[in-house]
């Protein structure tokens, strides 16, 4: 009996140490590990300190968000959210001006940083690229044409065959006439301002965009367009990034949390925005 607790024991003693060697033997070179100063100093939020510049794209041809005053510099909330950021970051702000539908791939080429330019986060988008906490929220409203469709009161009446609706392509207000809007002819147009020239002129029922800009829109043409301003979507206005950097994304959430918190945002929000906000 003694002699066989001693074999026990003595395999007991072996078994531990082979453990104990495998457990502190160090990991080959080839697999060292990655530490998290290691991620960070890769991240784009250290490139952008580092080079001393952020580079934002934004399609600059959406007032009151992102637009070229008279003097052809950039001007707008956006703009000036970009600008508040480059300035807690300590380094300067270049401005890509580029079409609405080149945006995301410039992101994922790396040709820019950041997506300034009132771009709605989406799940479908977010699969693509990376979102920031939302720094405005509006909805799809509806541009209607007071001579083709003088007495629509609500958008599910566009949802016909007779009916025809303008969109801006690439944007959600054409993701969401193509869900939800499949009996009405669906017209695709490169700018915004086309789209709204197609309802001016009667050529079109509706145009969908958000909040702001339909309420501009009816007041630039008070006598040819009605405008539906109770929002049919939600649509939050984020700032995107490239997929996978924390660090970039965990500062532009406290960025906009402390904007949120010290009054920035809403003042940009009266400076910006003014009476179409009621």
């Amino acid at each position: 009996m003694i002699r066989l607790i001693r074999i026990i024991l003595t395999s007991f003693v072996a078994l531990t140490l082979c453990c104990g060697i495998c457990l502190t033997n160090p990991a080959p070179a080839s697999a060292a590990a990655v530490g998290p100063y290691d991620i960070a100093a890769g991240s784009g939020l250290a490139a952008i300190i580092g080079r001393g510049k952020l580079v934002v794209g934004m399609e600059l041809k959406f007032w009151p968000f992102e637009y070229v005053n008279e003097k052809g510099d950039p001007v707008g909330f956006d703009v000036d959210i970009a600008r508040q950021i480059a300035k807690e970051l300590g380094v300067e702000l270049d401005i890509r001006d580029m079409e609405w539908t080149g945006l995301i791939p410039a992101l994922q080429a790396g040709k820019i940083d950041l997506i300034i330019s009132g771009i709605t986060g989406t799940l479908e988008r977010a699969k693509a690229i990376t979102f920031s906490r939302p720094y405005f929220t509006t909805g799809l409203c509806a541009l209607v044409s007071t001579k083709k469709a003088p007495d629509m009161a609500t958008v599910a009446a566009l949802d016909d065959p007779s009916r025809i609706i303008a969109v801006k392509t690439g944007t959600t207000a054409d993701l969401v006439a193509s869900k939800r809007f499949q009996k009405a002819h669906i017209n695709r147009y490169k700018e915004e301002t086309a789209c709204v020239q197609e309802v001016v002129s009667g050529r079109a029922d509706a145009f969908f965009y958000d909040q702001i800009s339909i309420a501009k829109h009816h007041k630039q043409n008070p006598d040819t367009t009605r405008a539906l301003l109770t929002p049919f979507t939600y649509e939050p206005f984020c700032i995107a990034m490239q997929k996978g950097d924390f660090d970039l994304w965990q500062w532009l959430d406290m960025f906009l949390d402390i904007s949120k918190a010290n009054g920035t945002l809403d003042e940009l929000r009266r400076k910006h925005f003014g009476e179409l906000l009621h």
